[in-house]
């Protein structure tokens, strides 16, 4: 794999398109489209059982979440209980798929 192209194409932040040799964009192409991206749910009449299970997975692993501000909470405690989210659903989704 060769590396990436110096050429870019980005939407500053005045929403123009800016190109140009040795232009370096301020994030990743990843980055950018993770960023613009929507928090919708895939199944939106689940959105109350992954409320619930946003709780149940915050009190498991020790995060004082709470039902309102939790601006007072750090990246770290508010990026663990999404990542833990995660692992327990793949785990259950594993499970299901090994009929177990």
């Amino acid at each position: 794999m060769s590396a990436p192209d110096a050429y870019t194409i980005v939407v500053t932040n005045n929403n123009k398109l800016q190109s140009g040799k040795g232009y370096r964009p301020p994030c990743s192409k990843e980055e950018f489209i993770m960023s613009n991206s929507t928090n919708r749910a895939a199944v939106p009449e689940a959105k109350s059982a992954l409320e619930r299970f946003k709780y149940e997975v915050a009190s498991e692993i020790g995060v004082p979440l709470t039902d309102g501000y939790n601006g007072d909470l750090t990246s770290k405690q508010n990026g663990s209980v999404g990542g833990y989210m995660v692992k327990k659903m793949i785990e259950a989704q594993e499970r299901q798929m090994a009929g177990k």
